[in-house]
């Protein structure tokens, strides 16, 4: 059983949650409830990097689209959905819902499953070959709201340090 199947079945059935997960969630009808809203907070929380921004890149709704089916177990037209409804509802409402969408996942969620959706978060705001400071900034607070320390989001993100634009800079500058 993989990490996405252990983390649809740790919540009890119902239809809790924040409202754009369940907005999502409602474009993934053919899945179980809690899947599918496992699923959408995962995608939320993607866009909310990918429009940190306020924009999304092909490359990143792409590199999206890819870990909604390598995470979610869903086929590619599926991912397509979520994707899009995901960056709809961050461009809509994201301001209102972020926090009770990381709470929801970090719920769900035991600390390899949050580590994994961190190293996601970076490789969207890596997909187009470089991490700005919003989209930096953006996956720091996600990470504590998912209930990392500094320390840990400093450590994950380490692996993607040749993808930071604040250091391109600082190279640059360094010879």
């Amino acid at each position: 059983m993989g990490w996405f199947d252990r983390l649809t079945r740790r919540q009890e059935e119902g239809d809790g949650g924040s409202a754009a997960v369940r907005r999502i969630a409602a474009g993934l009808a053919a899945l179980p409830p809690q899947e599918a809203r496992t699923l959408a907070a995962f995608a939320y929380l993607l866009g909310r990097v990918a429009f940190a921004d306020d924009e999304v890149s092909a490359a990143e709704s792409a590199r999206m689209e890819q870990l909604v089916v390598e995470v979610g177990k869903v086929p590619p037209e599926q991912a397509v959905l979520v994707v899009e409804i995901a960056k709809a509802q961050n461009r809509l409402v994201g301001h209102v819902e972020n926090f009770q969408v990381s709470r929801e996942l970090r719920d769900l969620a035991d600390e390899p499953q949050r580590r994994r959706v961190l190293d996601c978060l970076f490789a969207v705001s890596a997909a187009d070959d470089e991490i700005s400071s919003a989209e930096e900034s953006q996956v720091r607070q996600i990470a504590s709201e998912l209930g990392f320390s500094h320390g840990e989001y400093v450590e994950a993100r380490a692996a993607w340090s040749k993808h930071r634009t604040v250091l391109r800079g600082l190279r640059r500058e360094g010879g």
